[in-house]
């Protein structure tokens, strides 16, 4: 599928069928991941895979906690992706990284990131992951941990403090009902709304 039919094709499915996933096509979508850019090639993010119904169970568990029992259509929806894949960026990388000499910092202060770019990149390895998954024919979506539920994820899944939780993507084939709408029935302003062109 050429590029811009992806990107044209891209949207986020909020529900799927019991059609499973090859595991083939998850390694090409962690590889497409893998590819995201990555400032100093810090590589500061990591992909927690759950693919099989009990890890999938747990993680719904450990985030909804009692709305398992009896989940809105949102829920209900995302709880039939097969595969979830937690992305997780690591601060740390990127501070200790940008204090090698060939960087020229010689600390590792956070206030030299105005933008925290360990999370920027793994959303861009989220959205690889979005894009190659339309290129194979699935489903996905990207949604976030809420807050509270943070510490009980890292629990469940002993994922270290020095990794935050930036987003979830499910996988899995669509169905028809693609699940609930979300922000989308909003509409997107066009393109000259949002760019400013040689001065804002």
């Amino acid at each position: 599928m050429e590029l811009s039919e992806a990107v044209r094709r891209r949207r986020m499915v909020r529900n799927y069928s019991s059609e499973p996933v090859e595991a083939a096509v998850v390694d090409r979508v962690l590889a497409a991941g893998h590819r995201a850019p990555s400032a100093g090639n810090s590589a500061g993010w990591a992909f927690l895979l759950l693919d099989n119904p009990d890890d999938v169970a747990r993680y719904w568990r450990a985030t909804a906690g009692d709305r398992v029992e009896a989940p809105d259509r949102w829920l209900r929806g995302l709880m039939t992706a097969p595969v979830l894949v937690v992305t997780l960026s690591c601060k740390d990388a990127y501070l200790e990284r940008y204090a090698e000499p060939d960087k020229g910092w010689s600390d590792r202060d956070e206030a030299r990131w105005p933008v925290p770019y360990w999370h920027t990149d793994t959303a861009m390895a989220a959205m690889l992951m979005l894009l190659t998954a339309v290129d194979e024919g699935l489903g996905a979506c990207f949604f976030g941990l809420p807050g509270p539920a943070v510490d009980r994820f890292r629990a469940a899944f002993d994922v270290p403090t020095a990794y935050t939780p930036v987003g979830v993507v499910s996988l899995g084939h669509r169905t028809d009902d693609a699940g609930p709408a979300g922000s989308a029935r909003r509409g997107r302003p066009p393109v000259a709304d949002v760019t400013h062109r040689g001065r804002w």
